[in-house]
């Protein structure tokens, strides 16, 4: 097995493969590397004496500049190296491009779910979400009522309403205590987001909350919703139609909105809510899985909690997807704009349009610009546990991080809100969070999401099945409930980038097609995170 390895022919560093000793002696291309210290693996090793100000480069961007003399053999830590970044300011070129040979799949299918508007899901979710936050206990009430009435636990009078609905027998209060029979629903779920927001904040983020929640009714994965309003909060009603109008003006799904400023107690609108949705669900409920074309799937690509291998591993996986999907004509979302600083250039040249770079180039400096007039900045995008791990600046992490894209065409640029309306790779503005930029992808159409992680983290989401990737075969080990599928194998020198991606895309169609379940799923992880970009009022 190596025990270094160098990304790019440009680079000036390597990564360790393994724990390194001080003194080891190590051969890269043809030169011996001393190591000058004991390192452990995954961080990165000087393969020359780099003066203070010397650029670093891996990946083959600019990285990073040396804080102080670093010796050939040295690991880069945060006490010698310090962030930078490349300066774009337009396209200056176009990056050609040639699709992959996908004959393999050329007659491949996944079973999903297929919506009047031609899109087609990969779940059948009616979902469950108010438009305030004093809605919440309220969502959270029909949870406990739906939820535990599939269960097999004891009655509440909200859950024995269900029950005689379900059996189609009389509400008897006497029945309070009896055992519930599991529901006969077999092709849908039920799912609920509750949010912080609605009210309170400046009036843009009610619109962009309105146009993320307008985005996952208009999800493939979504049959239907019933939504709970106040009636005095700035996110009204018309505010959210007029959102699901412009992503869909021919939207044909069941919507059942209440408000309870307008029907009057609480029990009375949960109870028509229950009744109303409970006859809607049923009729989702017959909607069965039928085959579709790959081209159908629009597949998310994040990371969280990353590590020096993830760039090395698992993104490169992820990436190589992505170019699978792209030259199967599906659709494929890029996010977490924070995490392309540094690989500006490559991402404008990479845009179809010169309409589409400059507005990327536009979101990126107003993102930026916000982030410094709050007293930050991208600099600062790494976390504790990223750097503990090797990535020790934000562009030698976002360098990595953008490996997820792979290198086909980037098609469309959208702002935080937008749906995806075309095949191939479409960039979309959300913060580096990880569950703020899971929960925006999907908002924005994404039926499935691939998530890479180093570290191991447990995201989900309440209506697209999340797949967890590992960069390191410890990882997979330590936290097999959490991990999919695990790319330690190209570390170890075991498989390449494409066998690990070809994998990875029939894990894909069998997850979409309901023959397997994720993880995440399993868990019941429904993580949900809107992103307030402004302040409160």
């Amino acid at each position: 097995m190596k025990k270094l390895i160098k990304v790019s022919h440009l680079d000036n560093v390597a990564v360790a493969l393994v724990h390194l000793n001080k003194n080891e002696l190590i051969d890269l291309e043809g030169k011996t590397i001393k190591i000058t210290s004991d390192v452990k693996a995954k961080h990165k090793i000087a393969l020359v004496d780099f003066e203070v100000g010397s650029q670093i480069i891996m990946y083959g961007v600019l990285v990073g500049k040396a804080h102080r003399f670093i010796s050939k053999g040295e690991v880069l830590t945060t006490e010698n190296v310090k962030h930078q970044s490349a300066k774009v300011t337009k396209k200056t070129e176009t990056i050609t491009w040639s699709s992959l040979n996908v004959e393999k799949w050329a007659n491949s299918s996944f079973l999903g779910y297929h919506r009047e508007d031609g899109q087609v899901g990969t779940k059948n979710v009616w979902l469950f979400f108010p438009l305030v936050f004093c809605e919440n206990k309220n969502i959270e009430i029909l949870k406990e009522v739906f939820d535990k009435e599939l269960l097999n636990e004891k009655a509440s009078k909200h859950r024995l309403l269900l029950r005689s609905l379900v059996n189609e027998t009389e509400f008897l209060q006497s029945d309070i205590n009896e055992v519930i029979t599991k529901s006969s629903l077999k092709n849908i779920e039920v799912k609920f987001i509750t949010h912080q927001a609605g009210c309170g904040s400046i009036r843009q983020d009610a619109e962009a909350l309105a146009n993320l929640l307008a985005g996952y009714v208009n999800n493939p994965n979504v049959a239907g919703a019933t939504v709970l309003s106040l009636g005095c909060q700035n996110l009204q009603i018309k505010l959210f139609q007029k959102a699901l109008d412009s992503i869909n003006p021919n939207n044909k799904k069941p919507i059942l909105i209440y408000e309870q400023q307008q029907i009057g107690t609480v029990d009375e609108m949960l109870n028509l809510a229950i009744k109303e949705s409970y006859a809607e669900i049923k009729k989702a409920d017959k909607i069965e899985r039928t085959p579709a074309p790959l081209s159908k799937l629009t597949i998310g690509l994040e990371c969280g909690g990353s590590d020096g291998f993830s760039g090395i591993s698992a993104n490169p996986t992820l990436g190589y997807v992505s170019d699978l999907m792209a030259s199967l004509k599906g659709s494929v979302i890029l996010s977490e704009f924070p995490e392309l600083c540094g690989v500006e250039q490559e991402i404008v040249n990479r845009c179809t349009t010169n309409e589409n770079a400059e507005k990327f180039l536009s979101l990126m400096k107003a993102y930026e610009k916000a982030v410094v007039d709050a007293g930050s900045g991208f600099d600062m995008n790494p976390s504790p546990g990223n750097i503990k791990d090797g990535l020790i600046t934000d562009a030698m992490k976002s360098a990595g991080a953008a490996r997820k894209g792979g290198s086909s065409p980037v098609v469309d640029v959208l702002d935080y809100g937008e749906y995806v309306t075309k095949t191939g790779l479409t960039l979309l503005c959300t913060p580096g969070n990880d569950v703020e930029s899971t929960t925006a992808m999907v908002g924005s159409g994404a039926t499935i999401v691939l998530f890479t992680t180093g570290l191991g983290t447990p995201t989900g989401n309440p209506i697209a099945p999340v797949i967890k990737v590992s960069s390191n075969t410890e990882l997979a080990k330590k936290m097999p409930d959490i991990i999919d599928v695990d790319t330690g194998a190209i570390i170890s020198g075991e498989k390449t980038i494409a066998e690990m991606g070809e994998e990875l895309l029939e894990k894909i169609i069998k997850v979409a097609s309901g023959e397997e379940k994720t993880k995440a799923d399993t868990a019941n992880q429904d993580d949900f995170i809107h992103w307030r970009r402004g302040v409160s009022l």
